[in-house]
């Protein structure tokens, strides 16, 4: 069985809009597309209830998805933050506290998605599974399923796109 994380395409970025409803930016779906080949199509296939996830699932399997509330990505309501990277780090080096005003505390993200890809795992138990989601809430998960600490530098390197696998071998019980 192996783990696949996907974060989902580039977005189309509105300012005052929360980043959760943000739709795809079409300019990026070749982006997407070209991941098709790297993902199992008989897996079983969930998704964030964000627009943006719920597109790239769609771009990238023909299959049934589930959509999966728990695998949101960090609440941050919709003011912007200029300095949108700096306070992603604050909240992986203080996950107990907001680190915008607004925003969740990284530690109730850490647990809500963790808990909702622990019960898709224990049903899926066995099988190829691909998770559709964001950036932090899948450095969460990586870190807590493979023992080790969030990585904010990772994060950072992410795309949008990315593809992260972990193979039953790599998953620690988390």
């Amino acid at each position: 069985m192996t783990l696949f994380l996907v974060r989902h395409g580039r977005p189309l970025v509105v300012p005052g809009e929360p980043a959760a409803t943000w739709e795809l930016d079409p300019a990026g779906f070749d982006e997407i597309w070209a991941l098709r080949d790297r993902l199992p199509q008989g897996a079983a296939w969930f998704s964030s209830p964000e627009p943006k996830a719920v597109a790239t699932c769609q771009l990238l399997t023909e299959g049934e998805v589930g959509v999966v509330d728990g695998l949101r990505e960090q609440e941050r309501g919709s003011a912007w933050v200029d300095d949108f990277e700096g306070a992603v780090r604050r909240a992986f080096a203080e996950p107990d506290v907001p680190a915008h005003p607004g925003w969740e505390p990284l530690a109730r993200t850490r647990e809500r998605v963790l808990r909702a890809v622990g019960s898709v795992r224990h049903v899926h138990a066995g099988e190829d599974v691909v998770l559709v989601g964001h950036g932090t809430a899948w450095t969460l998960v990586e870190a807590a399923l493979t023992g080790a600490q969030p990585d904010p530098d990772r994060w950072a390197r992410l795309g949008m796109p990315a593809v992260v696998a972990l193979p039953e071998p790599l998953l620690s019980s988390g």
